[in-house]
């Protein structure tokens, strides 16, 4: 069997990194088994769908090489075929219409609720030969309720529901729009997907689902419902844990490379391994490895990765990847700057956005400082560091990292000055923080004229 597969997000909010984490399982398990993955955008609720979101769905899926296969499927534009199927199981008495008012039916769950019993449709216009004039009816499923259905899911294992849980589900609502519950599933098999891979909030979804394919007479897809991605407190990963929309982890400096690797770890494994290339992880995937319970989002952990990436990328590519980060356009005097230290930079990033930040003592000069470089801001810092700014310009002291490495040792030596002392002075005047790479490479990668100017320009801009 030729397997296919589909992601069908929804355009009604940002893209959530849980939902990114579907895309990518349904996408290693298509092309692990040399299938199809399709793309689907579920906008039938035109009044929260934006095509903002659509795009920015593409733009995701694209920026984490997530390819799909054909062209995205726009459910919105499928409305007319899910109508059609609704008004044809009506026909074979498969489902019916119902006039139940919105009021009539508030009432009877407001009764459920004082008689502490969950609410189930009560049936009441299922087998109504006579329409109610007036009152514009939904479409209902007539449901099996007896027995029992059963699933074995590629995830959770064999699950088990008695249809008498079931209640008659609406088809098309009052104004002849089709619910979500129809669409999914007529789209599911007009598009001949195999596999159905979503999170496991869908699992009660997937068994009135199946009623609507069984009504149909339609093959019922393989089911795998993966589970949710917790927070590191044990919570369903919300907002108060920091980002959690796809896109936030683009603007927050990630490399694609560390998203999919990080996300792919989440609830799936393949021995002890934790650094996965894409190549890797297409020809090892498979559900056998897919946990059942929750995973935790740990950022430290993502971060440390993400840093592996970030050492791994060649400085060429890191450098075009930086460049929409920085807040001014960089000249080329700049650009070769950062390239020619670019290994000692990325030796101590995690994002993307802390290397432009540490980046930037090759693009100006400090601006500003933090409150603890004032200890090397005083006026006997000022008059070492004119003094050695002094001999730079002279040319006693010389503007390559290893000679003048040696020669600013000696001078603290003669003027038993220790030299880390003099070393974060020239760090602070340099680039306005007390981490960064070597001075000595700082001021070699500068050249003498602007790092004598920023030497002599050691005051206090806070």
């Amino acid at each position: 069997m030729s397997i296919k597969v589909r992601f069908a997000p929804s355009p009604t909010g940002v893209l959530h990194i849980g939902s990114v984490r579907t895309a990518l399982f349904n996408y290693l398990f298509a092309r692990h088994n040399n299938g199809e993955f399709c793309l689907r955008i579920e906008d039938t609720d035109k009044l929260r769908s934006t095509d903002e979101n659509t795009q920015l769905i593409f733009k995701i899926l694209k920026w984490l090489d997530i390819d799909w296969d054909g062209e995205p499927v726009i459910q919105s534009s499928r409305i007319e075929r899910h109508k059609e199927i609704a008004h044809d199981l009506v026909k074979k008495g498969k489902a019916y219409y119902c006039f139940c008012t919105p009021e009539e039916l508030e009432q009877k769950k407001i009764k459920c609720q004082e008689l502490g019993q969950p609410y189930k449709y009560d049936g009441k216009c299922r087998e109504l030969t006579t329409p109610i004039v007036g009152i514009s009816p939904v479409v209902r499923l007539k449901s099996n309720t007896d027995g029992s259905t059963t699933i074995n899911d590629m995830v959770q294992g064999v699950v088990t529901v008695k249809n008498s849980q079931m209640d008659d589900l609406v088809l098309l609502r009052s104004d002849g729009t089709p619910t979500y519950m129809l669409s999914v599933v007529v789209d599911d098999h007009d598009m001949g997907i195999t596999h159905v891979i979503r999170g496991d909030d869908h699992l009660t979804n997937t068994f009135r689902q199946i009623q609507i394919f069984n009504a149909c007479g339609w093959n019922i897809p393989t089911f795998g419902h993966i589970p949710l991605i917790y927070g590191s407190d044990g919570a369903k990963l919300s907002k108060r844990h920091g980002a959690v929309s796809a896109i936030d982890y683009m603007q927050l400096g990630y490399l694609p490379e560390a998203i999919s690797n990080y996300l792919l770890r989440l609830g799936w494994s393949h021995g002890d391994d934790e650094i996965i290339s894409r190549d890797d992880a297409i020809k090892w995937f498979s559900f056998d490895n897919v946990g059942k319970s929750p995973s935790r989002f740990d950022m430290a952990k993502l971060q440390n990765l993400n840093g592996h990436y970030i050492r791994e990328r060649s400085n060429e590519s890191l450098l075009e990847y930086m460049l929409p980060f920085f807040k001014l356009e960089l000249s080329e005097l700049h650009k070769k700057r950062i390239l020619r230290g670019m290994d000692s930079l990325k030796a101590r990033a995690k994002t993307i956005i802390e290397l432009v930040d540490s980046a930037m003592v090759y693009v100006q000069a400090p601006t500003s400082y933090d409150e603890k470089c004032r200890k090397y801001q005083t006026d006997f810092h000022t008059e070492i560091l004119n003094d050695i700014a002094n001999k730079i310009e002279s040319g006693e002291f010389s503007c390559d990292e290893e000679t003048l490495c040696s020669q600013v040792k000696d001078y603290a030596k003669e003027r038993n000055i220790k030299l880390v002392e003099i070393a974060q002075a020239m760090r602070v005047a340099l680039c306005g923080k007390l981490v960064s790479p070597s001075v000595f490479e700082i001021v070699a990668l500068l050249g003498c004229s602007e790092s004598v100017s920023r030497l002599r320009a050691n005051k206090s801009k806070h």
